[in-house]
């Protein structure tokens, strides 16, 4: 007798979707709901599951991953594991990231009994349609699968709504559900590519046209947008083709090669270098291009919010005139074809020159020449990067700290090579994305954490360690959360000042910890142990670094001071009284 053919489940359609649309890899946390997922996952080809040692560093991985290839996804357990991965969920859905979050809940039975009986299931609230609920706040869908007929339209409706939007999505499928017999998918998913209305479109080319012809300096200011929706190669042709100078925000550094003439630095409001800050904050019509602003800008926002022309995938404006129904796509093509239909372009730029900021570290006290500081490590780190020619085959992560402001000053990086969650801010970010960064790019992550954000994701050392990913984490050791110390009170940095409580930190032994880890830990804390540690790491191979940068608990890099002692109007934060 025949062996029966196995029936197509609702499991291997999810899978094979999410493959379709060009998943690889999927980072999951075990949960018994999701089992019957995760064997379809692992018995499928094309798609590997990648292990995380939490659901918080699972969330991140996708993360990072999707920064890379256009997608990424996180399975995780009901209830316990979906709150955990809520924060990278909604970082990815600030900063446009497709990422899907996969989980899995009570059988039809048991929500039977939860609801007629009170029988409370684990790891549920109570309410079986809490997670969805929660996560309808930062996806572009949120569904529950209850029914093997409505699951072909649930998914794909959802991954066409990721793909579109370029925000996560959360799916949920009844315990029982996964391993139920579904149609097999039909035709393939495809983004829905919103259009510009066409007379809107040309008002608002108009009004920014005006603005620009009509401007002595005008700036180009390119935000991660251009990365995320595919548009980098019409950015660099509009860089050409006008010839003006441009800038990013943090978030978006590298959206461009930033080694071109052009280039003037990232602009991070008063962290920035002097140069950016002398052409933006002059500049009478700064073009915001794909821009998310944070309040980092509240300076040019405030001095500059009624010049500039900001086109994002929210908004379109020229000045105080609003435009609806104009994509960020539409208008830099036609944009650019205004550049090079003007004959007053391409224009020639010359950087102005301006004193360059003084970027020797402050602390209570006399530094040792010898010691490190934010500063001193950010210029050794990078100049042997560049003598060893690491730029092109290494990313650069960087944490929500100090050191964020500091590497922003950088020059010279090919595109697509520095990372940070720069609008959502969670501390730990930079350790947590690591991982997916690596199996996103295919490049070595060279990861800068403060040591407050390592704290809070450091057992992802471990899923670097399974991983065989040769990740360089360098711990800024200060013993203290500095960024938000600059933010609450700058006088803790002088001689007479303390830290509040709440900013001071525990020591930890972050050798011991690399071993238990299975990295390897090395410790600097002056210049000549850097260097030996940089070139003991550079040899490394299929095992993450973990480094310890020992300096001055009251080290203040300039670049946050500048930022802190911005006017109060404008502080990110304001000290009590």
């Amino acid at each position: 007798m025949a062996t029966p053919t196995p029936a197509y489940t609702v499991a291997q359609y999810l899978v094979d979707r999410l493959v379709e649309v060009g998943l690889k890899h999927m980072f999951a946390v075990p949960g018994d709901y999701c089992g019957p997922f995760l064997e379809a996952l692992d018995a499928t080809p094309g798609i590997e599951r990648v292990p995380n040692i939490n659901e918080l560093g699972s969330g991140y991985a996708a993360d990072g991953y999707a920064r890379f290839t256009g997608i990424g996804a996180a399975c995780v357990q009901y209830g316990v594991g979906t709150f955990s991965a809520l924060c990278p969920a909604a970082g990815s859905f600030v900063e446009r990231l497709p990422v899907a979050i996969i989980s899995s809940s009570p059988s039809a039975n048991g929500r039977m009994l939860e609801l007629t009986q009170g029988i409370l299931f684990h790891h549920s609230t109570g309410d079986l349609e809490a997670d969805r609920d929660v996560y309808s706040h930062v996806t572009v869908a949120s569904e529950i699968v209850t029914d093997p007929d409505d699951a072909p339209a649930q998914i794909d409706g959802a991954i066409v709504a990721m793909l579109t939007y370029h925000r996560p999505i959360y799916i949920e499928v009844i315990q029982n559900v996964w391993k139920l017999a579904c149609a097999k998918p039909q035709g393939s998913l495809v983004p829905v590519i919103p259009t510009s209305d066409a007379p809107t479109l040309a008002a608002a080319l108009d009004a920014a046209w005006e603005r620009i012809e009509g401007a002595r300096s005008p700036v180009l200011w390119y935000g991660v947008e251009i990365q995320r929706y595919g548009l980098q190669a019409l950015a660099q042709q509009i860089v050409d083709a006008s010839g003006l100078p441009f800038t990013t925000t943090s978030l978006g550094k590298t959206v461009l090669d930033e080694a071109q003439p052009l280039f003037i630095g990232t602009y991070s409001g008063p962290a920035s270098p002097a140069v950016t800050r002398a052409v933006v904050d002059t500049s009478d019509a700064v073009l915001a291009l794909g821009t998310i602003i944070t309040d980092d800008y509240l300076n040019i926002m405030a001095g500059s919010y009624g010049q500039m022309v900001e086109v994002n995938d929210e908004e379109c404006r020229v000045g105080y005139a609003r435009f609806s129904q104009v994509t960020l796509a539409d208008f830099l093509q036609d944009l650019l074809e205004r550049f090079k239909a003007s004959p007053g372009y391409p224009k020639t730029f010359t950087a102005p020159t301006v004193p360059p900021d003084d970027d020797e570290d402050t602390a209570a006290g006399p530094i040792p020449p010898e010691a490190l500081t934010y500063n001193r490590f950010y210029r050794q780190l990078t100049d042997w990067m560049k003598l060893e020619g690491l730029f092109d085959e290494t990313v650069l992560v960087l944490g929500e700290s100090t050191s964020l402001y500091v590497f922003g000053n950088l020059m010279g990086l090919p595109a697509n090579s520095f990372v940070s969650q720069a609008a959502w801010g969670s501390l730990g970010h930079e350790t947590g994305c690591a991982l997916g960064v690596a199996l996103g790019s295919g490049k070595r992550p060279f990861v800068v954490a403060g040591d407050g954000g390592f704290m809070m994701i450091c057992q992802e050392i471990s899923s670097l360690v399974r991983a065989k990913v040769p990740a360089a984490v360098f711990v800024m050791s200060n013993q203290g959360y500095a960024i938000e110390q600059a933010f609450v009170d700058l006088a803790a940095f002088t001689p007479q000042g303390e830290f509040a409580p709440f900013d001071v930190l525990p020591g930890w032994d972050y050798g011991a910890l690399a071993k238990a880890f299975g990295a390897v830990g090395f410790r600097a804390s002056t210049r000549a142990e850097l260097s030996d540690v940089l070139n003991a790491v550079k040899g490394l191979v299929d095992v993450p670094a973990l480094i310890e940068i020992v300096i001055p608990p009251k080290d203040l890099a300039p670049q946050l001071a500048r930022l802190a002692y911005v006017p109060p109007t404008q502080a990110k934060y304001q000290p009590p009284g």
